[in-house]
């Protein structure tokens, strides 16, 4: 089977499994997830999202701006003051 005949096969059901279980490192039946199949999952997962999800619903999902990166919270953030710690 090829591996775009396999994405075609994976249902929101599927994907919503394969997901728990990379979350978890476990199979539903309890089974650990080999490095190999963490690999392969995570790459079906991808590819698939890729095709069924928008874009701010994917795995590993970064917004093109964020607030540290804006002139105002650059601005706004402060310098965190020196203190002494003292242990007794």
């Amino acid at each position: 089977m090829q591996f775009q005949d396999l994405l075609k096969q994976i249902t929101p059901e599927i994907y919503s499994v394969m997901k728990e279980s990379l979350e978890l490192s476990r199979w539903p039946n309890g089974d650990k997830i080999t490095p190999e199949q963490r690999d392969n999952t995570l790459q079906a997962l991808i590819a698939w999202e890729h095709d069924n999800l928008p874009e701010e619903e994917r795995i590993g999902y970064m917004p093109v701006s964020c607030k540290s990166s804006s002139k105002d919270a650059a601005s706004e953030q402060k310098e965190p003051e020196a203190t002494l710690l003292r242990f007794q």
